[in-house]
């Protein structure tokens, strides 16, 4: 068999293969009890009122199972993306923590 023929062969069964993965549902991602990196801001609540000191910040990320943290200040520039892992303290114009979300 020629290469032309094993192509007009083998093309039409790699592109029905292409499509019907792309039908495929994907798994969805399971929570098995909130493992690390999974936010979870109400276990962190103790910050709120406090100043985000290094060593607040660093505790807060770590009782709300989070990967990482970012502290936000009036009029700081932040990305829009949602990271599931990432914890986000607002904190005020006068320097305290006023709420943690995920983000």
């Amino acid at each position: 068999m020629s290469s032309f023929a094993r192509l007009r062969v083998l093309l039409p069964a790699a592109a029905m293969s292409l499509l019907l993965a792309a039908c495929a549902t994907p798994i969805p991602p399971t929570d098995v009890g909130g493992g690390p990196g999974i936010c979870k801001p109400e276990a962190a609540r103790w910050a709120i009122g406090r100043s985000p000191s290094a060593d607040v910040v660093e505790r807060a990320r770590v009782e709300s199972g989070s990967r990482s943290v970012r502290v936000l200040e009036p009029g700081t520039a932040a990305t829009m993306d949602y990271r599931e892992d990432r914890l986000n303290i607002d904190v005020n114009e006068r320097g305290a923590i006023t709420g943690l979300r995920c983000g």
